[in-house]
């Protein structure tokens, strides 16, 4: 028997830790920069929490507009250090969490959310700076019917969530990086972060080469170069 659109699956793959620890060194725009800055959720989900880094695997939740009842059930299911990640279609009428869940997920030790919807106690998830990222906020709350899913495929932001894949975010937005691709993505990256610590070098020591601009204008035309 199925049940297409209200059933629960359990979350197959995490990343590993060790490689959890390793990107919470990274930031979001070098890893967005390393996967042809497409892979990056757009910038209608943004930061509720003041300041940090979260990274943990996606457990993610499908959710109809305005009803929490499985993101409860979510809370409840997920381990520490996963990142619940909830599809409620981007609607803004209800809020699909607020103080009381956090409390909860946070004693739980979920790493935090990403809401495509809105929340609410907006003041009191600020101050505690529980990672928490939505797409706005309303004071008006969710209903408890259901239907809903977890740990299918969901879409926000642009961008396909897989269960299990990484999530990375920090108060530049979320990047998603695949399963499969972590360990590649992550080789990448360093390599990113090296030029750069040669470059702040160089621009320090005033040495930093920029005729590649004038080239690139030449280049393309540019006139009175």
């Amino acid at each position: 028997m199925t049940n297409v659109g209200f059933r629960i699956l359990p979350l197959e793959n995490r990343v590993s830790n060790e490689m959890i620890d390793e990107y919470r060194e990274f930031v979001t725009p070098n890893i967005s920069d390393n996967m042809n800055r497409i892979n990056g959720v757009d910038a209608s989900l943004r930061p509720i929490h003041t300041h940090g880094t979260m990274v943990g695997s996606a457990f993610t939740v499908k959710t109809r507009p305005g009803d929490n009842l499985m993101v409860h059930k979510a809370i409840d299911m997920a381990q520490p250090g996963d990142v619940i990640v909830v599809d409620a279609g981007g609607e803004l009428t209800n809020a699909i969490m607020g103080e009381i869940m956090v409390r909860i997920a946070r004693k739980n030790g979920i790493e935090g959310f990403v809401i495509n919807g809105a929340i609410r106690d907006s003041k009191e998830i600020r101050e505690m700076n529980y990672p928490m990222y939505a797409k706005g906020v309303i004071h008006r709350g969710p209903y408890k019917d259901g239907p809903g899913e977890i740990n299918v495929p969901i879409q926000l932001g642009g961008v396909v969530v897989n269960p299990g894949d990484l999530v990375v975010a920090d108060m530049d937005g979320i990047v998603i990086v695949p399963f499969d691709h972590v360990g590649p993505i992550a080789d990448k990256v360093r390599i990113t972060m090296e030029m750069e610590k040669n470059q702040m070098e160089q621009i320090e020591a005033r040495t930093i080469d920029r005729t590649w601009v004038d080239e690139m204008l030449r280049k393309k035309g540019c006139e009175g170069v």
